[in-house]
């Protein structure tokens, strides 16, 4: 999963659906349920995400949708194995960016 969002301080809850290609209620039923997900709200109640929320959805997406954990599974996971989990999570990231950098460069010779 490569997210396809702008470089910027806050992201609404729409444009963090539609990177991960997920409906707005999952996102804010993550939210209910994992605390690491603390979006700002504005005046008006909106959701605005930062940098650091849209790593701990990403964290929680690998848990959940690519590896398969409960919820619960992903919850105990988070707080027991957390540092180790990020460290590997970006390094899976950093080598899935390689390979496609490569992949690029072997289709343009």
């Amino acid at each position: 999963m490569h997210l396809e969002l702008p470089d910027k301080l806050y992201y609404s809850i729409g444009e963090v659906a539609k990177a991960f290609d997920v409906n707005t209620s999952l996102i804010r039923f993550w939210e209910k349920e994992f605390d690491v997900i603390k979006p700002k709200k504005n005046a008006k109640g909106n959701r605005k995400f930062t940098q650091e929320d849209i790593k701990n959805l990403q964290l929680i997406y690998h848990l959940v949708k690519e590896r398969g954990f409960t919820l619960e599974g992903a919850k105990t996971h988070l707080k027991e194995e957390r540092l180790k989990t990020l460290s590997n999570f970006e390094i899976i990231r950093k080598l899935e960016h390689i390979k496609t950098e490569l992949i690029k460069i072997k289709d343009q010779l």
